[in-house]
């Protein structure tokens, strides 16, 4: 196992990567940029290295000379910004360093969105409808036509929700085409799109798998993310309710048969849409530590990053499949600073905080009193996970987890949390993709405002 690690990140991924390195008796560096200098994780590590500009976390050479100059043998790069960038994991092979994460060539494999699915369609996985997007209009009109609408957009470098845009008919792919390839290009610095099949009526879900570099791969059961708004993940779950066993064995199977055809180590996340009846089909891989990989953790009692750590260091996995087992029920809330209506972020100075305590409640933060919220970077603020006996107990905790939350001095979803927690829909558990646009927009105008601006008490 490795003496020191350094954390390539920032915000709560990077506290909480600190925390599991604390455990493991492993020193922990951490880079900042200039608006971070005050930063929690800054403050939580052994040693800290300051990186520059705002845009430091990007700064591929200037990570690997500060993990060099520490005498680290690895770099954990959480998720978002480097870590599922084939260029920085191989670039820290070559620089001696540890790569917390996929071998370079399976991400770059697997980050081509297009390309993936025509690996995985190569070996008989299922996979949605989809197409190259190349060329102009007329073009991928055609393409369109021959697929059939409602379609999605998509950039085939993209990730983590974005770069995507719904099209019902041909006059809106007319009218979205050029912006979204430009998105694309300077999101990804890849401006190759795809269609595919839009399927309004079905749940996401996702299967966590960790695999060895001995060959050895186990899935850690499935979570449900379907509270989304505009493609982004708000409310996740473990495990995904309301699957009939049958279903979700043949789902974490799948997910299983895609990591082998990736050629996967470490650990990663296999997403599904999952249809009423029960078909599925693959949507992507993600060659990193997913943000609600928790919910997986407070279910099975494993850390998944001190098994990321492992693989990394060439041990091959401490489970097998058998020894994975699920107890309970878990869920987590993404608090974000950002209008609860518009979803724009709120970046600024926090006031007073108060975060929930008490049984089964676990908050990872980064969050105190007097930190500021930066607006160069993700609006993440906290992630509160709850794990009870079922589901039922777990919304209850949750709900009243939610309720002691106080954050002042920027806007936050809170409220959203809690309109969406006190929904007959969630708290049965037949929610789906579009359940939080069909939630908004059936709520009265009118009385939206006060309905997410509820009290903390």
């Amino acid at each position: 196992m490795f003496s020191r690690v350094l954390i390539a990140n920032r915000g709560e991924i990077a506290v909480r990567i600190a925390r599991t390195l604390r455990r493991l008796n492993i020193r922990s560096v951490a880079v900042f940029t200039d608006v971070d200098a005050a930063s929690l994780h800054v403050q939580l590590v052994d040693e800290a290295v300051p990186i520059g500009p705002p845009t430091g976390y990007l700064d591929t050479m200037t990570i690997i000379d500060a993990a060099r100059r520490t005498g680290c043998q690895a770099v954990h790069p959480g998720y978002g910004f480097l870590s599922e960038n084939a260029d920085f994991a191989a670039a820290c092979r070559e620089h001696g360093l540890a790569f917390v994460g996929p071998r370079p060539e399976t991400i770059r494999a697997v980050g081509d969105k297009l390309a993936a699915k025509e690996m995985l369609a190569a070996v008989g996985l299922p996979v949605l409808p989809f197409a190259a997007a190349q060329g102009g209009c007329e073009v991928v009109g055609a393409t369109a036509a021959a697929l059939g609408y409602p379609l999605l957009l998509k950039a085939a470098g993209g990730g983590g929700g974005k770069g995507i845009q719904f099209v019902g008919d041909e006059t809106e792919l007319n009218r979205r085409l050029d912006g979204v390839r430009d998105k694309a290009a300077r999101m990804f610095k890849d401006d190759r799109l795809y269609l595919e099949s839009y399927l309004p009526d079905c749940r996401h879900v996702e299967v966590q798998i960790l695999a060895d570099e001995h060959g050895h791969a186990i899935h850690l059961g499935t979570r449900n993310c379907s509270v989304q708004r505009r493609h982004q993940k708000l409310i996740e779950e473990a495990p995904s309710p309301g699957l009939d066993p049958a279903i979700e064995e043949a789902i974490a199977r799948a997910a299983l048969q895609a990591a082998a055809a990736a050629g996967y180590s470490n650990a990663g996340t296999v997403e599904f849409l999952v249809r009423p009846g029960g078909e599925f089909f693959i949507i992507e891989l993600n060659t990193r530590l997913q943000v609600e990989h928790t919910v997986t953790e407070e279910i099975t009692g494993v850390d998944l990053v001190a098994e990321q750590l492992a693989v990394a260091s060439a041990a091959p996995l401490a489970y097998r499949q058998d020894d994975i087992s699920f107890n309970g029920w878990a869920m987590e809330c993404r608090l974000c600073a950002e209008d609860p209506l518009t979803f724009r972020p709120s970046p600024g100075q926090v006031g007073r905080v108060h975060l929930p305590a008490g049984p089964q409640v676990r908050v990872d933060s980064h969050l105190y009193s007097g930190c500021r919220v930066p607006h160069h970077y993700d609006s993440l603020l906290a992630k509160v996970i709850v794990r009870g006996r079922d589901r039922r107990d777990t919304v209850e905790r949750l709900r009243q987890a939610m309720r002691e939350i106080v954050v002042e001095g920027v806007s936050t979803n809170l409220a959203l949390h809690r309109l969406v927690l006190d929904s007959a829909a969630f708290r049965e558990g037949v929610h789906n993709t579009t359940f939080l646009a069909e939630l908004l927009a059936k709520t009265d105008r009118q009385e939206l405002p006060s309905c997410l601006s509820l009290p903390a008490g």
